[in-house]
């Protein structure tokens, strides 16, 4: 029986290279993003793969709620969800951050991800199968300068889905957590709002994790025997480490 995954935010990035992945192995595809081109030229560049595809922005309830509802009845039972529409912005401190940005990361990343879970579960838990996947980070378990409300908004997603574990315990369906550490895609440049000179800094001299790499974790998760749950994955380049703490040192 032919497979659906519906992800999120599959214009770039990891969603995308998941797109790419999943349609490689014959999965029926539902993609959402906000770039309409992008999301006809993957149908254009994918013609023997079944993808029914809608612009889409997972900040807006009613949207989501709508295009769940009104999906064609060969698209309606989803296999899998993959919540991966997110995004980071600005890097300030938070005395200087920009409360518009904070603001798009919690709609963004929190409830977005909500709503999207929230109403695709129901037909899960009716069917007694599924699997969510959840796109954290490892900034939701690391703090860095800068990170503040975007480290926040990816703690909420691991322990978001460790609580729909939890939920779900008498069901078959489950649940992934995926924490990349230093990836390359477009999520820096979206970071400083378009300044592409200032996103290449962030992988000088680096070898950061590609999509393509991320994409393969999303996979694997979902090929393990339906008896096994991956709850979570770390990962991160091998340049990339946990820092040690932080003193400030007042000077003599």
């Amino acid at each position: 029986m032919q497979k659906t995954i519906l992800i999120t935010g599959a214009t770039s990035g990891f969603g995308l290279a998941c797109a790419k992945r999943f349609a490689a192995e014959g999965w029926q595809l539902i993609l959402t993003g906000r770039r309409t081109e992008r999301l006809q030229n993957f149908c254009a560049q994918h013609p023997a793969v079944t993808v029914h595809w809608a612009t889409l922005d997972v900040r807006n309830r009613g949207e989501v709620e709508q295009f769940i509802h009104e999906l064609p009845d060969t698209f309606q039972k989803i296999d899998v969800l993959v919540n991966n529409a997110g995004l980071a912005l600005g890097i300030q401190g938070a005395q200087e951050a920009d409360l518009d940005d904070w603001e798009t990361m919690v709609d963004t990343n929190i409830k977005g991800l909500m709503y999207l879970t929230r109403t695709v579960l129901p037909g899960m838990v009716k069917r007694n199968r599924g699997h969510i996947i959840n796109l954290g980070s490892v900034a939701g378990t690391y703090p860095y300068p800068g990170a503040n409300v975007y480290g926040a908004t990816k703690a909420f997603v691991k322990q978001f889905s460790k609580n729909l574990s939890s939920d779900l315990v008498a069901t078959k369906i489950r649940v992934s957590n995926i924490e990349p550490g230093l990836s390359e895609s477009e999520f820096s440049v979206i970071r400083f709002h378009g300044d592409k000179k200032k996103a290449d800094q962030v992988y000088k001299g680096t070898q950061p994790i590609t999509p393509d790499d991320i994409a393969e974790i999303v996979h694997w998760v979902t090929s393990v025997p339906p008896h096994v749950n991956i709850n979570t994955v770390e990962v991160m380049p091998v340049c990339q480490s946990c820092a040690p703490f932080a003193i400030h040192r007042e000077k003599a």
